[in-house]
């Protein structure tokens, strides 16, 4: 486990920076709240195996004492680096992306389902969504409990989204809380 060279580092963080905004010194910022110390210090990003965590500081100098090959990982796995050294959320982050969103969509109850089965949003699905949203923007996929359900990418701006037509796509999926099941395999 090593800290993230200033490459991969801007790749996370522009990621993040587009869910999350001006937020995201939040997520770095904030006093951690695990750990076996007394005060655990803050949080920070770690690379283990192609694999990016989201860790207090206690728990990584707790790690240290475990060899490379016996770790499994140490914290919040937030995403992954492909092979091409390209950067992929992964469905752990959404806890983390639905604390600091700053754009949200919400889904109608009877389509929640079709989300969760991996296919994108169509504005007939969409029951709310942030006003300010533009297209490109990442969103947080919420239901109307306000229960985080997934994230992906708007395909169109909120006042596209009036004008459209019923079946087409509002949000690109990404990632959602179904793929704890989907991809029990791959996602550890």
């Amino acid at each position: 486990m090593r800290p993230l060279d200033e490459k991969e580092t801007t790749q996370v963080f522009e990621k993040l920076f587009k869910f999350t905004g001006p937020n995201l010194k939040h997520l770095l910022e904030r006093p951690a709240v695990e750990g076996p110390d007394a005060e655990p210090g803050r949080y920070c990003l770690r690379l283990h195996r192609n694999r990016v965590y989201y860790a207090a500081e206690a728990l990584v100098r707790r790690a240290t004492a475990v060899s490379r090959p016996r770790l499994a990982g140490v914290g919040t796995p937030i995403g992954k680096f492909t092979h091409h050294g390209a950067f992929h959320l992964t469905v752990h982050a959404l806890d983390l992306l639905a604390a600091h969103a700053r754009r949200r969509v919400w889904l109608k109850p009877d389509t929640e389902r079709s989300f969760l089965f991996g296919n994108s949003v169509p504005k007939s699905s969409l029951a709310r969504i942030t006003e300010n949203t533009k297209a490109g923007d990442g969103v947080v996929v919420m239901s109307m409990a306000d229960v985080p359900l997934g994230f992906g990418i708007a395909a169109r701006s909120a006042q596209d989204c009036r004008k459209a037509d019923t079946n087409a796509v509002v949000v690109l999926h990404q990632a959602d809380a179904g793929e704890y099941l989907r991809k029990e395999e791959e996602l550890m």
